[in-house]
């Protein structure tokens, strides 16, 4: 995990307008997100195995994706770029269960917090000064 430096550090947004922003530079709703907090992710490689990460905090209300008209606010983090390795072809510790495959359909990364390559860490900045130009000053 590479710490970029950005103007977007300690921003409080409202949270759908930012999601809306974030959503049109290709960014998703990091899948680890909860009502107090989460991320928004864009994928660096066609294997997306390295990503650029924006964390956030909430700091009024709560996230919903459901609710249209959301009012929560959040604090944006400070960006960084991280790479996942993953087991090609199948993993040796999984096992065959019927129940348990309904929910263990992915594995887990080999390392989740691999060398980001410098060419990475470039693509990585490029990527957020084109997101900070869409946010007022």
């Amino acid at each position: 995990m590479i710490p970029i430096s950005s103007v977007l550090e300690s921003r409080e947004q409202h949270f759908l307008q930012t999601k809306e922003l974030l959503e049109s530079q290709q960014f998703t709703l990091g899948g680890n997100w909860e009502y107090a907090g989460g991320s928004f992710d864009r994928s660096l490689d066609d294997a997306h195995k390295v990503w650029l990460r924006i964390p956030f905090e909430v700091t009024a209300g709560h996230i919903d994706v459901s609710e249209a008209d959301n009012e929560a606010t959040i604090k944006l983090g400070t960006p960084y770029v991280l790479k996942h390795l993953y087991r090609e072809g199948n993993d040796p510790e999984a096992s065959v269960r019927v129940v348990g495959a309904l929910f263990d359909q992915f594995q887990s990364p080999s390392d989740p917090d691999a060398h980001v390559e410098p060419k990475w860490v470039d693509q990585a900045k490029q990527a957020l000064q084109e997101v900070e130009q869409l946010f007022p000053h």
